[in-house]
């Protein structure tokens, strides 16, 4: 009787293991010698392009949890008026209201797109190296409705930008296996991009 208990709870522990999502990043780049303090920290506006209102908002609200209070949700501050003006107008705003820095999460779908991965910021198309030039380009497709087909790896971009530098300071991908959902999905990637960040120094506790 023993051992038929026993093999059932490692029977349960391989289902639940296996049906984990895993995530793993596979590239990523920061400012040499930069370090963020977050208790320092103002404001930082929190944007998640997904193809969803219901992802977007629910990877908003699971990156604020990690800004200790600092964290503004993009679907509380940047409405179509915003939005779609120019960049100079948008870029000129967030300064404005006192934004220290902005992140950025996206999803790819790795079945119809192919996303940039330099190893040197260097490297990256113009637009990507401030905030306002990369959700300015972006922002359109990630706001009309739709859906992602189903796939069993979900590719995530996740970049860090400085607004009063207006720069980008910190960029990673990481890759999700059998994520079950947007909640799953943007908790297991906010949790290994933090750990990452932690563990080189960019966020100091």
């Amino acid at each position: 009787m023993k051992a038929n208990k026993n093999a059932a709870l490692l029977l349960g522990i391989f289902m639940v293991t296996s049906c984990a999502p895993a995530t793993r990043i596979t590239s990523s780049w920061r400012e040499p010698g930069k370090e963020i303090k977050i208790e320092k920290l103002n404001k930082v506006l929190v944007v998640a392009l997904f193809k969803t209102e219901t992802g977007r908002r629910a990877a908003e609200d699971k990156m604020v949890q990690y800004l200790n209070g600092k964290g503004v949700v993009s679907y509380n501050y940047l409405d179509a008026g915003i939005s779609t003006k120019d960049e100079s107008v948008m870029r000129d705003k967030i300064k404005a209201d006192g934004f220290d820095g902005a992140v950025t999460m996206r999803l790819v779908d790795v079945d119809k797109e192919q996303i940039y991965t330099p190893g040197n910021i260097s490297s990256y198309p113009t637009y990507y190296r401030s905030f306002s030039g990369y959700y300015y380009r972006n922002w359109s497709y990630y706001t009309t409705p739709g859906s992602y087909s189903t796939t069993r790896t979900y590719t995530v971009e996740t970049n860090v930008y400085s607004i009063k530098e207006d720069k980008i300071i910190w960029t990673g991908v990481t890759q999700t296996e059998n994520p079950g959902g947007v909640d799953r999905l943007t908790d297991e990637v906010v949790k290994v991009v933090y750990q990452k960040m932690i563990k080189e120094g960019f966020i100091n506790k």
